[in-house]
């Protein structure tokens, strides 16, 4: 069979749906690979180097859709471009089922095969297909860029001779990959940022990443937004209001806004009202990922960028990842190729398209001429970050009980100790000459000691190898000083002198590497 991609018919498109190197990877398949002349030009992947992967070079958008049997492009066809399917063909492309009804209905009069590939479901097995997460990680990325191009100030803050730069404050609205994408690419700025997302159990991701994440003091079970397969739910009304009170009191402080929230076949939810940019401070810049699906800001103008009245830029491109087209496009065909090895389970060149497998099934909308849209819940269950229970805050009253309690179990367990040692000491005392006990006693002594001084050492301090080193070394300095003052003669004080130099090195020693290893890891 036959693959092919035809150039983007959308002006400003730079993306294509087949790169070389995915090329190279189909034909292992078993597929021809065909591709309209000039498609990957603007991705920076030109004719020579298609057809030095063994690609063929069509000429126009019509000989490719009729030559091929598998067509993959990237954006939602025109209903021109699916004029040229037939019952044989299969579609593979950004689709909106949801919002594109018209569309559905003629691929279903054509009985075409269509999978849309951000139907994929968010299964452990269908990451390597998740177009939309490949799209979202480039598209939080460059908004940060965007945001920064516009702010016109230093996101990292600096002092100077010519005085101090504070750094820029950074708010990111929806911590899916988008959101993550743009806190990571913002802290590496060196901007303080902060993230809000209706789904608390994000918050350790959120932290881990270097920024800090914004708390609502509201309690409701819609906040776990897992129960949907890890994208966010719809929020109480009650909720809502929570979350809107919590951004009027941030809008004043932050200087970048960088909106992700999207809900699943719905329009975007309004989440930065007018008032909110009217409280922001002259040259704050909103970026909002969301423009696409009516945007999470209320101004928000889709495609477009525009200064408010009090100088807040908005930034409503819904081109993010086509300004990175290079790199999007050989993320989104790498996306593509892993399908088709789904499709093609012989490796035959022959697409085997199995409605009982989940992934498949989740990203068919249309099926020999049925509208299969919307799927089944898949088999598998999602992924989803599970939600933590908060440790339970003790009562002063609780918190003294603990520690008496604690203390009369530590009291028991040294009594039981001490009586057991003075019972071997005792035993071994009624049969041990008097010259062997002088000398027990001292190494008894010696590691009571020993591992008395050294295991109260801060465990930051040292690693639990190096603790039970540094007690053996210091119970080994203790007895070479007893045995110096014994007056034992000059080889014992020799050997003894020698015994606590080596030790005094491993213990000073391994503390000085300790505090060394732990000075790499402190902030600067």
């Amino acid at each position: 069979m036959k693959i092919g991609t035809p150039k983007e018919v959308e002006a400003g498109e730079n993306r294509v749906a087949m790169t070389p190197d995915s090329a190279l990877a189909l034909q292992k398949l078993g597929y021809e690979c065909l591709i309209e002349s000039g498609a990957g030009a603007k991705a920076e992947f030109s004719d020579e180097k298609y057809r030095d992967a063994g690609v063929t070079i069509v000429n126009s958008a019509d000989e490719l859709w009729a030559q091929s049997d598998i067509i993959a492009k990237v954006r939602i066809p025109t209903l021109d471009e699916l004029d040229y399917l037939s019952a044989d063909k299969t579609l593979i492309t950004f689709f909106n089922p949801g919002g594109n009804e018209e569309g559905l209905n003629k691929a279903k009069e054509k009985g075409a095969n269509v999978i849309a590939m951000e139907m994929v479901p968010r299964i452990s097995r269908a990451q390597k297909m998740d177009a939309l997460s490949s799209m979202a990680n480039i598209a939080g990325y460059r908004g940060v860029i965007e945001a920064s191009n516009n702010f016109g100030r230093f996101f990292t803050g600096q002092i100077t001779a010519a005085g101090k730069v504070p750094p820029a404050k950074v708010l990111v609205v929806g911590a899916g990959v988008a959101g993550l994408a743009a806190i990571g690419t913002s802290t590496s700025l060196g901007a303080i940022t902060y993230a809000f997302d209706v789904r608390p159990e994000v918050a350790e991701q959120v932290e881990s990443m270097g920024a800090e994440f914004v708390y609502l003091d509201f309690e409701e079970e819609q906040q776990d937004g897992a129960a949907t397969g890890g994208y966010a739910s719809v929020s109480s009304p009650e909720f809502r209001e929570a979350q809107l009170a919590k951004f009027r009191e941030l809008a004043p402080e932050v200087d970048i806004v960088i909106t992700t929230a999207l809900i699943p076949n719905r329009e975007a939810p309004e989440l930065w009202t007018e008032d909110m940019v009217k409280a922001m401070k002259p040259g704050s810049v909103i970026v909002d990922l969301a423009a696409e699906k009516g945007g999470n800001c209320k101004l928000t103008v889709k495609d477009e960028k525009i200064v408010t009245d009090n100088g807040v830029t908005i930034v409503g491109y819904t081109d993010f990842p086509s300004r990175m087209a290079t790199q999007a496009s050989t993320l989104y065909a790498t996306n593509i190729r892993h399908m088709m090895t789904d499709l093609t389970p012989e490796k035959d060149g022959q697409i085997n398209h199995n409605m009982d497998d989940d992934v498949i099934r989740g990203a068919t909308v249309t099926h020999q001429g049925e509208i299969t849209f919307p799927p089944p819940p898949p088999k598998v269950a999602a992924i989803a970050a599970q939600k933590k229970e908060k440790p339970k805050e003790l009562t002063p009253e609780e918190k003294r009980a603990n520690e008496v309690a604690a203390f009369k179990a530590q009291t028991k367990q040294q009594v039981t100790l001490l009586v057991v040692g003075a019972a071997i000491l005792l035993a071994i005392g009624l049969v041990a000459p008097a010259s062997f006990m002088q000398h027990f006693i001292v190494f008894v002594l010696s590691v009571f000691i020993g591992f008395q001084v050294i295991w109260n050492v801060s465990h930051s301090l040292h690693t639990p190898l190096m603790a039970v080193t540094n007690a053996i070394s210091s119970i080994i300095i203790l007895g070479a000083l007893t045995q110096i003052g014994s007056g034992g003669g000059f080889l014992v004080v020799l050997l003894a002198a020698i015994s606590v130099f080596f030790a005094g090195i491993n213990i000073f020693g391994g503390f000085l590497v300790t505090r060394r290893m732990l000075a790499m890891f402190q902030k600067s």
